[in-house]
């Protein structure tokens, strides 16, 4: 066995090359799967019922803790 050190790495620099990037960024958006038709309609008609859902149930518990509220200020009103 040597004792010699082995010489440091250098650390290489990176440049900022935009138009390398905008040609990686190009590739990539190429090897996408994009969605048929029918997909992209059933997709959107889930996302939408999941909305519905969401605003239904946020109203029901703004409702429940309103309500809830004003029967606790009216307790403490007496």
């Amino acid at each position: 066995m040597s004792s010699e050190k082995k010489p440091a790495k250098v650390k290489k620099e990176r440049k900022i090359q935009p138009v390398k990037y905008f040609k990686d960024v190009l590739a990539e958006l190429k090897k996408l799967t994009w969605p048929t038709k029918k997909e992209l309609i059933s997709l959107t008609g889930a996302v939408f019922a999941f909305l519905i859902a969401m605003a239904v149930m946020i109203g029901i518990m703004d409702f429940l803790f309103n309500a809830g509220i004003e029967g606790l200020t009216g307790i403490i009103k007496g």
